[in-house]
């Protein structure tokens, strides 16, 4: 008996179809046509498809991710052996994450899309698509939490990163779960599961601004981001979690009344904590009550700020920072029945 595969797709470039006006592509295609199109699928699973949105991803916000956490679930509780998600590329590497805070269960939940529309030579979403399926339906992918396959590279959600505009190969982590091999998934790691977030969600969102000064930008974004009510700040600084001097005044009053995180605009390596003493650098703001954001990027540790502030517990952002696997696997034997820290990716 073949195991039974849901699709929810959202829309994006892998459903995108041209105008007749010919003005460009939208999408247009359903979940059933993305099947349609892949008869392969037929060997790896019984699969369905539904669609809960057909937007571009830039459309995709918390409330739908939201619904498709809830979506996923209900599909679970009916016996479905993994899902898969397809939507537009844009925004992939946050929906995957906020499914990465928000997914419990046990079945796969994998996340695909295309960067090549079906009307173009060398389109890219039938073959994500048979990827991510194949993932889906695969045993050895159950307790994973949440995955992206593209260009047959499968990624860990805590880490993926969109790095082009155009490229096929589009998606990068440092540490990939895997790659495809004749059809299959092949894994090489096998990280524990990552702390969660309660996630019947309900209160309203947060406003939680990116901030990311250049050379010589004055702090007015910060005083207008506290006078339009938000809730929290994301820094995106340069280097280890540097900021000019000229910022430090707004930074500190803010970090008196909301939360204030900083990350690093390169991307890549773990912000500092005690390496640098000038003012502006990174154990100045830790002393001014800002927080850093450990190994997520500004994209990421803002969803988890939000997250937290939804929930009431901003305190808890402090457990999401930290992606290494031995810390996770120095937390597995924490008394946590609730699942809310008992381990990081």
């Amino acid at each position: 008996m073949k195991p039974q595969v849901q699709i929810i797709a959202l829309g994006g470039t892998i459903a995108c179809t041209p105008d007749s006006a010919g003005s460009g592509v939208a999408p247009g295609l359903t979940g059933a046509d993305l099947v349609a199109a892949v008869p392969q699928l037929a060997a790896l699973a019984d699969v369905e498809a539904r669609n809960l949105s057909n937007v571009p991803s830039t459309e995709i916000g918390l409330p739908l991710v939201i619904e498709l956490a809830a979506a996923i679930r209900a599909h679970e509780d009916q016996g479905a052996a993994g899902i898969v998600v397809t939507q537009g590329t844009d925004t992939i590497e946050e929906t995957a994450f906020l499914l990465h805070l928000l997914h419990r269960g046990s079945v796969p939940v994998v996340v695909t899309g295309a960067m090549r529309n079906p009307s173009v030579p060398g389109a890219d979403g039938a073959a994500n698509l048979f990827a991510a399926v194949a993932c889906a339906a695969d045993p050895q992918c159950r307790d994973l939490g949440v995955m992206v396959a593209f260009d047959d590279v499968i990624h860990p959600a805590a880490w993926v990163q969109k790095r082009d505009t155009s490229s096929t190969g589009a998606f990068w982590s440092p540490a990939p779960l895997g790659w495809m091999a004749e059809g299959r998934p092949a894994l090489y790691a096998r990280p524990p599961r990552s702390p969660t977030f309660d996630p019947a969600l309900k209160a309203a969102l947060p406003f939680v601004p990116i901030l990311k000064p250049g050379l010589s930008d004055p702090p007015l974004l910060v005083e207008a981001a506290l006078a339009a009510g938000a809730a929290g700040l994301v820094l995106d600084l340069a280097g280890g979690g540097h900021v000019l001097s000229s910022w430090l005044e707004p930074l500190t009053d803010a970090a008196r009344r909301i939360p204030v995180v900083f990350s690093s605009r390169t991307r890549g390596g773990r912000v500092l904590s005690r390496t640098y003493g000038q003012v502006g650098g990174e154990i100045d703001l830790l002393k001014r009550g800002l927080r850093g954001s450990g190994d997520l990027d500004a994209l990421k540790a803002r969803l988890v700020l939000m997250l937290a502030l939804m929930t009431g517990t901003p305190e808890r952002f402090d457990r999401f920072t930290d992606l290494s696997w031995r810390s996770a696997a120095d937390a597995r034997g924490t008394d946590d029945p609730d699942n809310t820290s008992t381990g990081r990716l």
